[in-house]
């Protein structure tokens, strides 16, 4: 079981693993074992998330989940399987429990006096700018 928040936990069976192998460090090694992983998690399905749960993992997600819900998180930073197995599970922990927090609402504010007043003299000096372009009389 993996623990992400006190109300949330999600089941070993909901995730699949495959190893493959992974270029980088690790000479020979690199050719003949499968240290990295792919770790597959299916949010679309699993009864541990609510729906605005998954909407918020969904947006944090971005291209790391599938078009049907499958969220795939691939950890190919270690050496050894193990670690790689551990970096994988670890980032779907952070994902999950950054989606399990509602974000915090925009308060709103007004614009400072300065700030308004830079905007103002801003607008007038590009009016001067351009009042500058126009038509050269040929009497001068």
């Amino acid at each position: 079981m993996l623990y992400i928040t006190p109300g949330l936990v999600i089941e070993e069976s909901e995730l699949e693993e495959r190893f493959v192998r992974a270029s980088g460090p690790g000479g020979q090694n690199v050719n003949k074992v499968a240290t990295a992983v792919e770790l597959r998690f299916d949010a679309a399905r699993s009864p541990a998330l609510d729906d605005r749960m998954r909407e918020r993992l969904h947006r944090l997600a971005g291209s790391r989940m599938t078009t049907d819900g499958i969220l795939v998180i691939d950890a190919r930073r270690h050496r050894t399987q193990a670690m790689n197995r551990e970096d994988a599970r670890e980032r779907l922990i952070e994902l999950l429990r950054r989606a399990a927090s509602p974000p915090r609402r925009r308060r709103r504010t007004a614009p400072t006096a300065a700030s308004r007043e830079a905007r103002i003299e801003a607008k007038k000096h590009r009016a001067r700018r351009k009042a500058g372009r126009g038509r050269v009389d040929p009497q001068e």
